[in-house]
């Protein structure tokens, strides 16, 4: 087994719907051969933004090695469970001087009607190239927030040339905020519910991070038009719910 989650670190988990381990999730030789799958994808992204590189796993295997292997499940079996199913990932990179801000929101509220709960999805967003700092526009978020339920009133329009969503969550109270401040190769997780964001990339430094995304195998994706052509893994254990995976599961 590879290092994972204490009894305490769940606890505050639960309690603040985030975690910083402040450890390295992958070895170097791994971290590099990430990044220079990362790179790939940038340079061939085409007119997309660099922070519109949405489930590049669908179009490249070789993701899979990452999104599927112990050293990354390790830490998320103590939150969901054993018995886990994957669900997206993300490249997501902000440019020197240009990177747009992330609007105040939840996750949650972007996928509603799709699952038939929100409450145990978990997002690891792992640092990659130079990290992840307040001056290059790291991750903040509102600690406890995921305690409301994942679907806020008081959402706004935004305008997409400076945000990266078309709607923010108005009313945050960023006197709260935690700053997600991540060295090359750390990581932090959350819980799909809580509210979070970022400030625009003003500095001469790439922000890069991948987002590796799981719920547990008995929460059930919904027949709804939004999940149409989208692809799930069993990533380990039982499937609980009767989904429908892009890797069959044994027995089935």
């Amino acid at each position: 087994m590879t290092d994972t989650l204490t009894d305490t670190d769940v606890a505050f988990f639960r309690a603040n719907g985030y975690l910083l381990p402040g450890r390295q999730l992958l070895t170097e030789e791994r971290l590099a051969r990430l990044e220079l799958i990362f790179n790939e994808h940038l340079s061939a992204k085409g007119d997309k933004l660099s922070d519109e590189l949405d489930t590049p796993h669908y179009r490249d295997a070789r993701l899979l090695d990452f999104l599927l292997c112990d050293e990354v499940l390790d830490w998320i079996e103590p939150l969901i469970g054993p018995d886990i199913a994957l669900w997206s990932s993300h490249f997501i990179s902000k440019d020197p001087f240009t990177g747009r801000a992330t609007p105040w929101h939840e996750d949650s509220a972007f996928w509603e009607g799709r699952f038939d709960t929100y409450d145990s999805i978990v997002t690891i967003w792992l640092a990659l190239e130079e990290g992840s700092f307040k001056e290059n526009g790291c991750m903040r978020v509102i600690p406890g927030s995921h305690l409301n339920g994942g679907f806020s009133d008081g959402y706004r329009p935004t305008d997409m040339t400076e945000q990266t969503f078309h709607a923010e969550l108005s009313g945050v109270d960023e006197s709260k905020a935690v700053s997600f401040e991540l060295r090359r190769g750390e990581f932090s997780m959350h819980d799909g519910r809580i509210v979070h964001g970022a400030r625009a990339n003003t500095s001469a430094t790439r922000r890069t991070g991948y987002t590796m995304r799981y719920f547990p195998s008995s929460v059930k994706m919904q027949d709804v038009p939004q999940n149409e052509g989208w692809k799930i893994w069993l990533a380990r254990g039982r499937d609980l719910a009767g989904n429908d995976y892009a890797n069959v599961p044994a027995g089935r």
